[in-house]
């Protein structure tokens, strides 16, 4: 069962079965083109084991929303190329991107997870809005 999302200072934070996944969005300003509709943004991962299992991430899946309602979905093996093994208070952290067509959007997903016997669980990725300097602001 998934835990609160908190979010501090640009970051977002959810616990799974003990496991904590923090995201930090960043814009890229220098990669995107926002006159050809071309934003680019990093997203930088934290996972930390505090259970009292090891664990091992399998695969993920992520849910990309641009702000036009478009949604890509995305699966793969692993993160980075990587499908790293957390022991009881190890962490794992990494750094990634994603474009869109739209000046913002919001990410969420899941890490597929086994542990050293064999039980699979996934543990889930908080949202989190990808937003640029360009989008429109509106008033409420």
């Amino acid at each position: 069962m998934a835990g609160n999302t908190s979010s501090q200072s640009g970051k977002y934070a959810l616990t799974t079965r003990a496991v904590t996944v923090t995201v930090q969005p960043f814009y890229l300003e220098e990669q995107s083109a926002p006159d050809q509709s071309h934003y680019i943004w990093a997203y930088h991962v934290e996972i930390e084991n505090h259970g009292d299992e090891t664990v091992q991430l399998m695969a993920r899946y992520w849910r990309i929303t641009d702000s036009s309602g478009n949604v890509q979905e995305v699966r793969g093996e692993g993160v980075v190329g990587e499908q790293p093994v957390l022991e009881p208070g190890d962490s794992f952290e990494y750094t990634s991107g994603t474009p869109l067509p739209t000046p913002s959007g919001i990410m969420l997903g899941t890490y597929h997870m086994e542990t050293d016997t064999g039980e699979r669980f996934d543990i889930a990725i908080p949202a989190f809005s990808l937003d640029s300097p360009h989008q429109e602001s509106r008033i409420h």
